[in-house]
């Protein structure tokens, strides 16, 4: 695997001198492995356009090729047209593009098992995200965390024939896959011929509002063998539609940039433009009663003024059962400064008890080199968490030295539903050899800095109204 992203990844700073950049060097990667696979597959494409007369081109009759055959895939109906809708070339040295053709010839996908293939691709889209920093990193939740939540959350398509799994901020597609290897790995590939066919073809979906990362999204389910419905589009400007999910896994976009405006939807109790709150909202009304969801959310969600109405609703419509506390430096090397929790949820019964772990107090911060995030940072919350995926198993409150306590509805709504409940003294934040970096702590203060605008914003927007209602 690691030879694999290494010489594809290793062309890329040579593309460079092309004009390509780490994003747009995965997505033309995309379209060559997908061809190549696709004819390892012998699966069904236009015979003009396919892998084996891409590779025989050469010169300029390359390049114009390549650009008749992403307009033409495009066109095509599916999974593949899906993938290549709106494709264009980015290469203007065909010497190049012949080269990666070759590197990628070089190698037999489907000979590889799905874990390694899947692995070197997603080792391409990590290397994006860290070496791109603006690219791929804000559509890229590290793998162990992602990991770590679906294991919690138990997604089984077996349990109901209509079970479906859903990520509103797909990205590229994190959530889903591992939610499909967790269960390959459940049931180490032990699936019922008729269970199989429906899993990889209806159960995995998502929404995502950028064209790139759908698009990787799609290739990264189809190296693991799932033809996944991924929507194109706005999960918070559009109307509700009326799927309903029994499970959704996401991580919601941070920051306030964006409309920058309430989204008018019926549906919403809580007028906001901040996007994670609407996020929440979203997820809720999508959810089958009983349905579950785990969400990343950043700690202004837990505390502000407009976050506490969302709370509130969110703890009347269904169990918040669960918090984490991430440790900090978790997305790094990307948004090393954002400090974040994941919340998890279930649509019905109104909320009794929020157990909250503490992941963060009194422990190192995570960096790309020296400690890295690291399954053993969440081995202890998912023992914690226990068994059931609703979070209803028998649980221990470990006090006020203990990282996992339990605070009942009447405690959080005396806070005014505040959710930043900490205990533990964070003796690590005083300790000048563990402080964060100067630009994480620059970035931390941008995030904190971006709600309050968000803010203020709505405040302006409230006295303009009563303006005009006073004229």
């Amino acid at each position: 695997m690691s030879d694999v992203v290494g010489k594809l990844w290793g062309f890329c700073h040579t593309l460079r001198h092309d004009g390509i950049d780490y994003g747009d060097y995965i997505e033309q990667l995309t379209y060559l492995l997908f061809l190549k696979m696709a004819e390892e597959k012998g699966a069904n494409i236009p015979k003009e356009y396919s892998w084996p007369v891409l590779r025989e081109k050469s010169g300029t009759e390359l390049t114009e090729f390549y650009v008749d055959a992403l307009r033409g895939l495009g066109k095509q109906k599916g999974t593949l047209g899906d993938i290549y809708a709106g494709a264009i070339s980015k290469f203007s040295n065909p010497i190049n593009l012949k080269r990666l053709i070759n590197l990628i010839d070089e190698i037999e996908w489907t000979s590889l098992n799905v874990d390694i293939k899947a692995a070197a691709y997603e080792g391409l889209l990590e290397k994006s995200a860290s070496e791109g920093k603006k690219g791929a990193g804000q559509y890229f939740t590290p793998r162990v965390l992602i990991q770590s939540i679906v294991r919690c959350m138990k997604p089984d398509p077996r349990k109901s024939k209509d079970f479906v799994i859903h990520d509103p901020a797909a990205g590229t597609g994190g959530f889903l896959v591992c939610a499909y290897e967790w269960l390959i790995e459940h049931t180490k590939g032990g699936l019922e011929r008729d269970d199989a066919r429906r899993i990889t073809n209806k159960v995995y979906t998502g929404t995502e509002l950028v064209a790139r990362p759908r698009r990787l999204a799609l290739m990264n389910l189809y190296l693991h063998g799932i033809h996944a419905n991924i929507y194109l589009g706005d999960s918070i400007y559009e109307p509700l539609k009326s799927t309903r999910y029994d499970c959704v896994l996401t991580n919601p976009p941070f920051g306030t940039k964006g409309a920058n405006q309430a989204p008018e939807r019926d549906d919403f109790t809580i007028s906001t433009s901040n996007k994670q709150l609407n996020f929440i909202q979203h997820v809720v009304n999508i959810l089958k009663p009983g349905g579950r969801a785990a969400m990343v959310l950043p700690d202004n969600c837990l505390f502000e003024d407009k976050a506490t109405e969302v709370i509130e609703i969110l703890t009347q419509d269904c169990g918040l059962h669960t918090i984490l506390r991430l440790p900090r430096g978790t997305f790094t090397p990307y948004s090393q400064g954002v400090k974040a929790n994941v919340v998890f949820f279930q649509r019905g019964l109104p909320t009794e008890n929020v157990w909250i772990f503490d992941a963060r107090s009194n422990v190192p911060g995570i960096t790309k080199k020296d400690r890295p995030l690291s399954p053993e940072h969440f081995k202890e919350f998912e023992k914690c968490f226990g068994t059931d995926p609703n979070g209803q198993g028998k649980r221990t409150d470990l006090g006020v030295e203990g990282r996992f306590r339990r605070f009942n509805i009447q405690e959080i709504k005396d806070r005014g539903y505040k959710l930043d409940i900490t205990w533990l003294k964070d003796e690590s934040s005083e300790d000048s050899d563990e402080l964060p970096e100067p630009q994480d702590l620059a970035s931390e203060a941008i995030t904190e800095l971006e709600a309050v605008v968000d803010d203020l914003r709505e405040i302006v927007e409230l006295v303009e109204k009563e303006e005009g209602v006073d004229r």
